[in-house]
């Protein structure tokens, strides 16, 4: 039993893929602004002026100039600059791959396949002539009801920094440029055209924008600004806000979600806001820059012309920077014709194995064990629990709607739940042409080896029915979110879930099966923490946390099941036993138009907000079991320079080759006004069955520090710290102190 081994794959992927010159940001800006001081006013803006939504061949676009440019190192031709969906791939178009989403790369706590994802998804783009990859997605899971929660990495800052930057470097890496979002507090559904949210400087720094600082970090080309306000302020020209992008070293454009703009093109402009798109006016705002807004702010004065300048600047130094002027494939598709017909979708497929392995091999490995009541025989085949022996079990049931083929005749934003949930709905949704449902991978690999009945609905009496006396009973179960889009409702919710209850009485169907089924096994797809109040029913045996793994769901699961992959993912989230118990809620109702939601918990939110408050949950931050066993010794600190370097040993114990997910919990000096632990590193040890492997975690000076408010800068508290390791943050097995 060990990961499949994709390292290889990716390495060859970026090697062959990458066939660009990355020039320096200080040589792409002086290419840039040769070009620009060659530009009329007219071609400076079509740089910045989105084409419309229905306009182009892609939800984004530009009008580039119709000559080409002379510099002192090349020729230039600028493209048309395409901007397309999502961030578990691409949308709107055939051919491509359905790949895990942000949420279930996160529960890999795997630096390797965060980055190995952004490689394969940025193949993809750019083989379709794709610029800008509309991702990753790191809005913070303030509340766990949030509808897009599953587009990023859920509630922990350094978690979901980690993952930006790790995608962020394999996405560009392809020359494809990345698109940091949505910038910022983009946090609820409900109201998000307008509402406020209103957040304390150091909560700000520390929590909400910590993930855009490592996106900088990152080299991130763009950052998209959200469609909420900022402490009153609409965040897309909000220039205290955007700022801090600046602050932080930030070179590329920041780019308007699309419809966030309002008020006047100066506003926007002089506020730092680079870029408009789709360009047009779409009922909830934007076409501020279009209609000649931004050129006549110009000619009236209100906009510099070296303002100007600077857009177009940043848009084609990010353009030129990742060696989009040379040899870049051109569009290929039509995203208006989703459906794959006319003249300019040209049906490229960019798909490969390569693609379809790796998004097997994420969607085991964020496969979460939560429960694993494991009952085998003298010579240690299974037979209750998982993994499941294939020659000891003669009779499945296969249950819940769950299991089965999708609809593939959704619209175009996958707003539908109706069979398995492998992507949440909305701009981020994905393609599921290729999906591999539970039910056709189970019955493949079953083969003649035991008989299957099925009950693929949520209908009580047939769940109950098929489950009666059968040797193993598989329940597939979920609870699905998105975008709130144009208000757009599904199955009674509104983006935002309303509450934290699987969907179409899916608790009620476990419990029925396991009513009748000693060995039942649960899997669980959702967007986000669910009620798992069933599932001490000592009828069942295990239970899943399998997320939204994308097309390969069916296999990667059943990899689970049967042993082939031990499974090694781990709570992004907290998952607590009452939904009061976050201490955040969403606000789906608002008496006078759209609401302030102001932000008083700070910096306690999921898993610090628990741990402040002494409330224990179900499964904790960072929990998933193995089908072995770890130990934890030998923790030792050291400096170096100014960082602090955190060893230990980590040994399999246990009967399988397995991967722990070694966590790095830090406590602050008393009085430094941080949670009582605080996520600061995480290593995925990949041992065989005896083996074992020294961890070494290094502590940077500013992950060790605090925003300091009058000062307005990092500061490193004096006093002692405490050092936490183990599997999650209840589970710690080492401490010490430096």
């Amino acid at each position: 039993m060990v990961p499949f081994t994709w390292i290889t794959v990716a390495l060859f992927a970026v090697q062959s893929s990458s066939a660009f010159t990355l020039r320096s940001w200080e040589d792409s800006f002086s290419l840039a602004a040769e070009a620009v001081v060659q530009m009329t006013q007219d071609e400076k803006l079509g740089l910045l002026v989105g084409v419309g939504q229905f306009n182009s061949r892609c939800v984004g676009n530009i009008t580039p100039p119709s000559r080409s440019f002379t510099l002192s190192s090349t020729n230039l031709t600028i493209p048309p600059i395409c901007f397309q969906d999502g961030p578990a791939g691409i949308r709107l178009v055939k051919n491509v791959t359905g790949f895990p989403t942000g949420i279930n790369a996160a529960s890999t706590f795997s630096r390797r396949l965060m980055r190995a994802r952004g490689v394969a998804i940025a193949e993809e783009f750019r083989d379709k002539g794709v610029h800008v990859f509309l991702g990753p997605a790191m809005d913070i899971m303030r509340n766990p009801k949030a509808g897009r929660a599953w587009e990023s990495s859920g509630p922990d800052p350094y978690l979901t920094g980690e993952a930006a930057y790790e995608t962020i470097v394999g996405v560009q890496s392809v020359g494809v440029q990345a698109c940091a979002k949505h910038y910022l507090a983009n946090n609820q559904e409900h109201w998000r055209y307008g509402l406020s949210a209103d957040i304390d400087d150091r909560t700000t720094r520390e929590l909400y924008a910590w993930p855009f600082k490592r996106s900088i970090d990152a080299g991130v080309t763009s950052v998209m600004c959200a469609y909420n306000r900022f402490n009153e302020t609409s965040s897309c020209h909000n220039g205290p806000l955007l700022d801090l992008l600046r602050a932080d070293g930030f070179q590329g454009y920041i780019v308007s979600d699309w419809g966030a703009t309002h008020d006047s093109a100066s506003d926007n402009a002089n506020a730092g806001l680079d870029m408009e798109q789709p360009g047009d006016w779409i009922l909830i705002g934007g076409g501020v820059f279009n209609s000649n807004g931004l050129k006549n702010a110009v000619n009236d004065g209100n906009v510099a012309t070296d303002r100007l300048d600077e857009m177009a600047t940043r848009v084609l130094a990010s353009f030129l920077r990742l060696g989009q002027d040379s040899g870049y494939p051109a569009i290929n598709f039509d995203a208006q014709k989703p459906d794959g017909s006319g003249s300019l979708n040209l049906h490229v497929s960019v798909r490969s194995a390569a693609h379809t392995a790796l998004t097997r091999e994420i969607g085991a490995a964020s496969a979460v064990l939560l429960k694993n009541n494991r009952t085998t025989t003298s010579d240690g085949t299974t037979i209750r629990g998982l993994p499941l022996a294939k020659g000891s079990i003669k009779t499945i049931a296969v249950i819940g709607q769950d299991a089965k083929m999708p609809n593939l005749s959704c619209n175009n934003l996958g707003e539908c739940n109706d069979g398995t949930m492998s992507v949440g709905w909305g701009s981020g949704t994905n393609s599921l042409d290729f999906i591999v449902p539970p039910i056709d991978a189970i019955t493949d690999f079953v083969g003649s080896s035991a008989t299957i009945t099925s009950s693929l609905s949520n209908d009580l009496s047939a769940g109950a029915a098929a489950a009666k006396g059968k040797d193993l009973c598989l329940v597939f179960v979920n609870a699905m979110s998105g975008e709130l889009g144009f208000y757009d409702v599904v199955v009674g919710n509104m983006g935002d879930r309303n509450d934290l209850d699987l969907w179409y009485k899916g608790g009620s169907l476990v419990e029925g099966v396991a009513a009748v089924c000693s060995n039942t096994v649960v899997v669980v797809h959702s967007v986000g923490p669910v009620d798992l109040g069933w599932s001490t029913h000592p009828n069942i045996a295990a239970v899943i946390y399998h997320g939204a793994p994308g097309e390969q769901t069916g296999p990667s699961i059943v990899d689970v099941l049967w042993g082939a992959v031990n499974p090694s993912g781990r709570l992004p989230f907290s998952i607590a036993y009452d939904e009061a118990d976050y201490g955040t809620s969403i606000v789906y109702n608002s008496g006078n138009g759209f609401p302030t939601i102001t932000y008083g918990e700070g910096l306690f939110i999921d898993y610090r907000y628990l741990d402040q408050q002494g409330i224990t949950p179900q499964f904790e931050f960072g929990y998933g079991l193995s089908y072995t066993t770890f130990s934890y010794s030998a923790l030792s600190t050291s400096a170096s320079g100014t960082s602090r370097i955190i060893s230990f040993t980590v040994a399999n114990t246990g009967a399988f080759a397995g991967t722990e997910i070694a966590q790095l919990y830090l406590g602050f000096p008393a009085g430094a006004g941080e949670p009582a632990k605080v996520l600061r590193g995480f290593e995925e040890v990949i041992l065989g069955i005896g083996k074992s492997s020294r961890v070494s975690v290094t502590l940077s000076q500013e992950e060790m520090s605090i925003w300091d408010v009058p000062s307005q800068a990092w500061k490193k508290p004096g006093g002692t710290f405490a050092v936490y390791v183990g599997a999650s943050i209840k589970d710690i097995r080492l401490t010490g102190s430096f």
